[in-house]
């Protein structure tokens, strides 16, 4: 990254991920793009008798915090936040928020999923929402919600970051990248639909008016200023507040064809389109439409993606077992290619815990042997990973009717070089990595355009190509020993 001038405005990126939170703060000049961590604080969900629930409270003390360390690195121009999607607060008539929100892998969403999809033509509910079939979309947890004590309460509905922006500003919206996730949004129109809401008897006056990125939200309350330290008009400017959609108008693409692998806790993988794909052949490959920046669409599929290997790190750390990355990666590379796949997908390794175990009953279903090593695991992990990426993007890339050229890998998993170099080797496709802080970059520079720093998204994007550091990988390997994988992991479960 560029070394900017002291006298560039600073925007402040509170990016909240499923397993951590910090506050980055931004400086955007002609050619020149810096991030600088400000503050970085832990995301722990928290089990309670009723559930898992995000510590939203602890979450947003971490903000303010950041906020505060963010006013030390110089004059902020303003602020803007992004989470995951999907989760949300329900405010009572005073606006106090009704209990912890609940998190998406609780178990609660999987029957009231079942539930809903029993009283609704799935047809016709992808026909209007056009949204990937996720058990914990916000209709199965709303549904779920409906039978707690909180519900008669409830007066508005709020997003993650549309909830922290309201503690921020005292101001409700609905941000459209984050409101697009919740399958109560019309695909085609850009708004709510009214008629799902209507039919599944859900008030309309719950869900607020809709916010563009670009957007003010507001200027903190004086609480809020006085705590940061940051002057009471600063602006809290509505950016692409589903961290995905920020990632993706960070995507350092200067040419036509591409498709995009967001990689973190999930690999989000797909095309960017003008308009969304609501085929039935679309709904059965089970993929989404979801809105991005200026009126784009996110076509894509999640995959479980860097859970898998996490979870199985958490299980070996207490076991006992060394779990270091590059020990492990080390390993992974030395170990027999295709010993053995595993589909992502595979609802089995959605929910917290022994994920070697899953694995192992997965491969046994199968007919695999299982891996001998934590090295066997963290290789089956990426190489099924790679062809994750491949199914996904090539099924895309059929049913929008394009023709892809190269993939963009960004995220966290943008540092795995045995990743990226797979998903090339796996799709053929020359694969570009980086920046691994997309999300932040999209977060910034959708503030800085609001203050007339930056142009239009192609804009946006070659300013990151040519400020950001980025890895290119060109296919290599046997490509037939990738196609044989790849018919072992369509077998399902």
């Amino acid at each position: 990254m560029s070394a900017t001038s002291r006298h560039d405005p600073v925007f402040a990126a509170v990016d909240l991920g499923a397993t951590s939170g910090r506050v980055i703060t931004g400086r955007v000049g002609p050619d020149e793009l810096e991030l600088t961590e400000a503050h970085r604080f832990a995301n722990t969900p928290v089990r309670l008798p009723d559930g898992l629930h995000w510590d939203v409270l602890a979450l947003y003390q971490g903000m303010l915090d950041g906020l505060r360390a963010a006013a030390r690195s110089g004059p902020v121009a303003s602020v803007g936040v992004d989470t995951w999607a999907v989760d949300y607060g329900l405010l009572d008539s005073d606006g106090s928020l009704l209990g912890l929100p609940f998190h998406y892998r609780d178990a609660r969403n999987a029957k009231a999923a079942e539930e809903v999809m029993a009283r609704f033509d799935a047809q016709e509910l992808y026909g209007i929402g056009g949204l990937q079939h996720l058990p914990f979309n916000t209709v199965f947890q709303l549904a779920a919600h409906r039978s707690t004590a909180q519900w008669p309460a409830a007066r508005t509905l709020l997003l993650m970051p549309d909830l922290l922006v309201y503690w921020l500003t005292g101001s409700v919206g609905a941000e459209v990248t984050n409101a697009s996730t919740t399958a109560l949004f019309d695909a085609r129109t850009g708004d709510w639909s009214d008629a799902l809401i209507g039919r599944l008897g859900l008030e309309r006056s719950l869900f607020p008016a809709l916010r563009e990125p670009g957007e003010r939200a507001g200027t903190l309350l004086p609480h809020v200023a006085g705590f940061t330290g940051l002057p009471g008009d600063t602006p809290v400017t509505t950016v692409a507040s589903h961290d995905t959609a920020s990632a993706v108008a960070a995507v350092p693409a200067t040419e036509p064809g591409f498709a995009y692998v967001s990689c973190g806790t999930w690999s989000l993988a797909g095309l960017e389109l003008d308009a969304p794909v609501l085929t039935e052949e679309s709904r059965a490959a089970n993929f989404t439409n979801e809105r991005g920046v200026d009126g784009t669409v996110r076509y894509l599929r999640n995959i479980m993606g860097m859970w898998l290997l996490e979870e199985c790190r958490r299980t070996w750390e207490r076991d006992g077992t060394p779990t270091g990355l590059v020990g492990l990666l080390a390993d992974a590379a030395r170990a027999r290619p295709f010993a053995a796949v595993i589909d992502p997908d595979d609802p089995v390794f959605l929910a917290p815990g022994d994920m070697p175990s899953r694995i192992d009953a997965a491969l046994t279903r199968t007919g695999q042997v299982t891996p001998g090593s934590p090295g066997g695991y963290v290789r089956c992990v990426l190489e099924s990973l790679a062809l994750a990426h491949r199914r996904t993007l090539r099924e895309a890339a059929a049913l929008a009717g394009r023709e892809l050229t190269r993939i963009h890998l960004v995220g966290g998993g943008s540092r795995n070089e045995l990743l990226c170099q797979w998903t090339a080797d796996a799709t053929g496709l020359p694969v570009t990595a980086g920046p691994a802080e997309a999300t932040a970059l999209g977060n910034v520079l959708l503030q800085a355009r609001a203050h007339g720093l930056v142009g239009e998204l192609t804009d946006m994007r070659g300013l990151v190509a040519r400020t950001q550091e980025l890895r290119h990988y060109t296919p290599q390997g046997d490509q037939e020993a990738w196609d044989r994988a790849a018919d072992r992991l369509t077998v399902r479960v």
